[in-house]
C-alpha cells in the first residue's frame, strides 16, 4: 500500500504540465473605458473603436462607446452605438444576453436616444 501511494505520488509528478492558454491578441473586451481621462477623450474612443472592431457582435463596447460619445459631445454618434448595442442585445439568445445591469444601460441609454 505504501509502494502503490509512493509510485502514485512519483507517476503524478512525472504528467505533462497543463498548455499554456494561448493570448489573445488585439484588445480586451473592457478595454474602453480603462484609464479614461476627459482631457483624452480622443485616445479613449481610438482604443474603444478597436474594441467594437474586435467584438463586432458584443453589445458591451458599443455602449460603452456610446456613453465615451456622449462625454466628447458627440450625441449622434453616442446614439448610433447605443441603437447597434440594442439591436445586438435583441440578436442574443436571452442565455447569453450577459449581465442584466448592462441589458438595463442599453435599453435605457437607447431609450434617451428615441425620446
Amino acid at each position: 500500500m505504501v509502494l502503490g501511494t509512493a509510485l502514485g505520488g512519483l507517476l503524478g509528478g512525472c504528467a505533462a504540465p497543463p498548455p499554456p492558454q494561448e493570448q489573445v491578441k488585439g484588445p480586451a473586451r473592457d478595454d474602453c473605458l480603462r484609464e479614461v481621462r476627459l482631457d483624452a477623450l480622443q485616445t479613449a474612443l481610438e482604443r474603444c473603436d478597436a474594441v467594437v472592431a474586435a467584438y463586432p457582435r458584443d453589445p458591451q463596447p458599443r455602449n460603452e462607446r456610446a456613453l465615451l460619445q456622449s462625454l466628447a459631445g458627440n450625441r449622434v454618434a453616442a446614439c448610433s452605438d447605443s441603437s447597434a448595442a440594442e439591436v445586438l442585445l435583441r440578436q442574443a439568445t436571452p442565455g447569453r444576453r450577459g449581465d442584466p445591469q448592462l441589458v438595463e444601460e442599453i435599453r435605457i441609454r437607447a431609450a434617451g436616444c428615441r425620446g
